[in-house]
């Protein structure tokens, strides 16, 4: 099994930034994704991380940057720009493989706990 150590969420003015991180232990990573799920709303898909390709929903484009540090089984989502559309429950996605689309939920077969991110305005 995967243990999940997520933190950086919190309370952001519009337009601020915040790094989210997410460190796995009792696997090695291939695949990493971060989804998003607003109240109401379904989750959905922020960014992946997979070899050395990096891919973005069209809303956070140019804002959001995804990283990973292999060594540490840990991936990173720093978050420019913060609007109140961004605001939701933020949940780390890992998958020991390289199937499946980036996108989908169904790629991933471990997720971390979530954390809140708030933005004001």
């Amino acid at each position: 099994q995967v243990q999940f150590l997520e933190s950086g969420g919190g309370l952001v003015q519009a337009g601020g930034s915040l790094r989210l991180s997410c460190a796995a232990s009792g696997r090695t990573i291939s695949t990493w994704g971060w989804f998003r799920q607003a109240p109401g709303k379904e989750r959905e898909f922020v960014a992946a991380s997979r070899y050395d390709s990096t891919y973005y929903a069209d809303s956070v484009k140019g804002r959001f940057t995804i990283s990973r540090d292999n060594a540490k089984n840990t991936v990173y989502l720093q978050m420019n720009s913060l609007k109140a559309e961004d605001m939701g429950v933020y949940y780390c996605a890992a998958s020991e493989g390289y199937r499946g689309m980036h996108s989908s939920p169904g790629t991933y077969q471990y997720w971390g706990q979530g954390t809140q991110v708030t933005v004001s305005s």
